[in-house]
């Protein structure tokens, strides 16, 4: 199987498990954030320090700051979709999150100096469009959550445009290890001052769920960024949002008006057209 390949399989088994994982945090709403967000990361951090040890990887990594960067970033973003997976619908919360690519494309621009093309413009407003059409915005304190959940994206794509230029500098386990590593840590104060619930048998179980869930995803995507650019898989990160439509609806019976299905159309449809004019790019290289 040649390399993109392998990118797509890993990325759309990323989608599933971040879906799954998304679904389990909306499933124990009792749980402090914080909690969820150290139940995440325990799993992933004993897994990443296990394999970089026994791979003979340094621990402290060779790009520190860039490291440090991706981790507070991606600590954000987990943070900020969490707190709005408990306040809307499922889907709702992975749409807006999959606005990541294209504060990739502003951010790239802005600090990487990589130009932006027409079409991704239009693909940009676009998306911009489908967010609105998924917030609803209003003059009320109704749109907060959802600004959250967008608020997750930026972070999320200022962490996933670290991983790009971190691949050339440090393995798959030392990014994830870094990343797990401070959000584990940063976590242990709030909880010891009070954002802590003892959970019943059945909370412990979806906590568990939640890490094996996020490690899994967590390891699934960083290795398809080895395989391939993110230009080039970020448009299959868009089957969570067909993963997590199902679930919502089995699960909560969450059915999606109709602006939400225009929104999410427009944002898939940019994204498509991002990739379309990136791929085409690359094509026109070629000899």
């Amino acid at each position: 199987m040649e390399n993109k390949s392998k990118g797509i399989v890993l990325i759309l088994m990323s989608a599933l498990f971040f879906a799954l994982m998304a679904a389990t945090v909306k499933s124990i709403p009792n749980i402090p954030v914080t909690e969820k967000i150290f139940f995440r990361n325990i799993f992933g951090f004993i897994f990443a320090l296990i394999i970089v040890k026994k791979k003979g990887k340094p621990l402290l990594g060779n790009n520190k700051r860039l490291l440090l960067f991706r981790s507070f970033c991606g600590l954000l973003g987990v943070a900020c979709y969490f707190l709005a997976l408990s306040k809307i619908r499922l889907a709702d919360a992975v749409i807006l999150n999959k606005f990541s690519p294209f504060f990739i494309l502003i951010l790239s621009y802005i600090f990487l100096k990589e130009k932006i093309k027409k079409f991704q413009v239009v693909s940009l407003i676009l998306a911009i469009l489908g967010a609105g059409f998924v917030i609803k915005p209003g003059l009320n304190l109704t749109i907060i959550p959802s600004l959250i959940a967008l608020a997750s994206a930026l972070f999320a794509g200022c962490a996933y445009t670290a991983i790009r230029y971190l691949r050339h500098t440090d393995a798959p386990e030392t990014i994830v290890l870094y990343f797990t590593f401070i959000s584990t840590i940063s976590m242990i104060p709030f909880m010891l001052s009070g954002q802590f619930v003892i959970p019943n048998q059945a909370q412990i179980t979806r906590l568990i769920s939640l890490g094996i869930f996020a490690t899994s995803a967590q390891f699934l995507m960083t290795y398809a960024y080895r395989y391939a650019p993110a230009s080039e898989l970020s448009i299959y990160t868009y089957a969570n949002i067909v993963f997590s439509s199902i679930i919502g609806l089995l699960v909560w019976n969450e059915t999606l008006d109709f602006m939400t299905v225009i929104g999410a159309l427009l944002i898939i449809t940019s994204g498509i057209l991002n990739y379309i004019v990136n791929n085409n790019i690359k094509l026109k290289k070629l000899p």
